[in-house]
């Protein structure tokens, strides 16, 4: 508990810093767990450097772009009620995502060096099912975190579930 009333007091000094460090913290835990846990790829065969890339993306891609996302929909949207939570739900799922799974995809195959071309050829490989998966998971999430959960939290509340949906993307995204 002391540990969730630190946070809450630094998300509460910093906001913004909070939520993107949150973010970094957690893409960079589902590239860990996919590498020790699907991959199985054992401690000596972990690609720091490919771990380093998730933080950095979870910090200067994912909590920017997500926590921003949060706040023009909560301006769209105003309000907490359920036919509100399924609005939100339906403009995330409906336009967001699928924007930002495809940025996400490409974005990784660009810090690991794809040509433009092999990168397009991943990204048509990889984009139905990422974008298939994503909606088996994560309209039940956004509906209750949108109905449930405070403006402020939301990011941290996405980014614990998404430590699973993390380890499945750095998974799909580093298949070659």
């Amino acid at each position: 508990m002391a540990l969730w009333r630190a946070y809450q007091r630094a998300l509460t000094a910093h906001p913004w810093k909070v939520q993107v460090l949150t973010a970094g913290s957690l893409m960079g835990l589902g590239d860990v767990i996919s590498q020790q846990l699907v991959e199985r790829r054992g401690l000596q065969a972990h690609k720091t450097g490919r771990t380093l890339t998730m933080v950095s993306l979870g910090c200067g891609f994912v909590g920017p772009v997500v926590g921003g996302w949060y706040k023009v929909l909560d301006r769209l949207i105003p309000g907490t009620t359920k036919v509100d939570a399924l609005k939100k739900m339906l403009l995330d799922q409906g336009g967001f995502a699928p924007c930002f799974l495809g940025c996400f995809l490409s974005l990784v195959g660009t810090l690991n060096g794809l040509s433009a071309q092999d990168n397009w050829a991943k990204l048509q490989q990889d984009y139905p099912d990422a974008l298939i998966t994503n909606y088996y998971l994560w309209p039940a999430v956004q509906l209750a975190n949108f109905y449930l959960v405070p403006l402020r939290y939301r990011l941290a509340v996405v980014q614990c579930v998404a430590v699973i949906w993390n380890s499945y993307l750095s998974w799909k995204a580093h298949r070659l």
